[in-house]
């Protein structure tokens, strides 16, 4: 018998023994008794997830005798962290990552297959992204949890007042509105600043719909200076000039929440998280914000989506205690108790989640279900890899879109990105 068959042993017969007996649920197993378990993960944008991960927290470790310890910290600081932890070897025992860090640092961290095809099972399948940026050299490096997307949060009442009754279909339509909506004194909003969600998923949006891609699907070749991608970027020049407020360049993932819920900015990609605090905090307000599709350019609409995934440290004393933690989290009972507190602000890690109740409780959420079928992962067109990580880390795709608007022209931009990326990915 395995340590992990072992445990799973000893925490049924303990469970039964407490059932059979009518002990206190804090009869626990020896082999889990005084563990601590530390985990690190990001500061939900929305707090009720946080409190609720910590309530099953705290369920699992008082029936199980383990010390769980839930350290929440800004996502945009949690690099650091893991950076720091795989060198030195000590750290928390379990890591949230972002987006295809396992690929960065497979090395340090145990393989999960087992849980994952768990995963797989419950929740019919997982979504592109979640595959490509957990699977690593033919092992799974991380368990996939959540995924957050950007769909544009938008006041419906400005829009309707420049003629615009619905959501713009595409992103020139996009630009007119925006046009309008400036020179009234209502800017769309955006960040371009070194800052994990919003900037990367609002430059990949835009980069993929004109056709252009970072490197061919061999992973190898960069092709990021192309016809497609110039065609992109003399777009935003225009349209950041045009309908833009332009103080974006400084803005991290929280600046454009507060300059939409402080009637600054008329329109942002951006999570749900503007939304669902305007309905608990500004009511009057949340009467008249709504959520756009993902828009068209000439080559389709596309989506990068944001997921968080749990990895298991190597260095880890108690990788098993971790599993049967994330094994916790991950049933279905536990989890979408999770996704319904964050109430369609996240997406699940496969197309179960699509069948939801949660999704037919408020029209305004619907747009969110279904991203997960739109995504490509960072560094299309090649396979997510320790180089496309290095890319995403140094935000080459952001700045891109960053120096043009800055006035930079878009050819020689485009020769300094081509220059980055070979830099790049020719140590792979």
């Amino acid at each position: 018998m395995n340590r992990r068959e072992f445990l799973k042993t000893t925490v049924a017969t303990a469970a039964g023994m407490t059932l059979a007996v009518g002990q206190s649920p804090l009869s626990f197993p020896a082999v889990l008794k005084g563990t601590q378990l530390h985990l690190l993960q990001w500061s939900n944008f929305i707090s009720q997830a946080d409190v609720e991960i910590q309530r099953q927290a705290s369920e699992w470790g008082k029936q199980m005798g383990v010390k769980v310890t839930i350290e929440t910290i800004n996502a945009n600081d949690i690099q650091a962290r893991t950076s720091a932890a795989v060198e030195n070897r000590v750290g928390p025992d379990i890591i949230q990552m972002l987006r295809n860090w396992p690929h960065l640092y497979a090395e340090g961290c145990v393989d999960v297959d087992d849980l994952v095809e768990e995963v797989k099972t419950t929740y019919g399948g997982l979504y592109t992204s979640f595959h490509d940026y957990c699977y690593v050299a033919g092992r799974y490096k991380a368990v996939p949890y959540q995924a957050t997307s950007g769909l544009h949060t938008y006041r419906e009442d400005w829009f309707k007042e420049v003629g615009a009754e619905s959501f713009p279909d595409t992103w020139e339509e996009y630009h007119q509105v925006g046009k309008k909506l400036k020179a009234r004194g209502h800017p769309i909003g955006q960040s371009l600043g070194h800052t994990f969600g919003d900037a990367p998923g609002f430059c990949n949006q835009l980069l993929w719909a004109f056709g252009g891609k970072e490197v061919e699907a061999d992973g190898k070749t960069v092709a990021i200076n192309s016809p497609e991608t110039l065609q992109a970027l003399e777009f935003m020049g225009e349209f950041w000039q045009d309908a833009l407020d332009e103080t974006g360049l400084s803005w991290d993932d929280t600046s454009n929440n507060r300059a939409f819920l402080s009637e600054q900015i008329s329109a942002t990609l951006n999570g749900a998280s503007i939304y669902l605090v305007a309905k608990k905090d500004y009511p009057e307000l949340a009467k008249k914000i709504n959520h756009g599709k993902i828009l068209a350019g000439p080559a389709g609409r596309f989506a990068g989506i944001l997921t968080f995934e749990h990895a298991i440290m190597k260095y880890s004393q108690n990788q098993e205690v971790a599993r049967e933690f994330l094994r916790f989290l991950m049933t279905k009972e536990n989890y979408y108790k999770w996704l319904e507190v964050g109430q369609g602000y996240s997406i699940g890690p496969g197309p179960d989640q699509e069948h939801h109740p949660l999704w037919e409780k408020d029209p305004k959420m619907v747009e969110f279900r279904d991203v997960g079928r739109y995504s490509r992962s960072e560094g299309y067109a090649g396979p997510p890899s320790r180089a496309s990580s290095e890319a995403i880390s140094k935000y080459i795709i952001v700045d891109i879109f960053a120096k043009v608007v800055q006035g930079e022209p878009p050819k020689k931009v485009l020769d300094w990105a081509e220059k980055e990326l070979r830099g790049i990915y020719g140590k792979a």
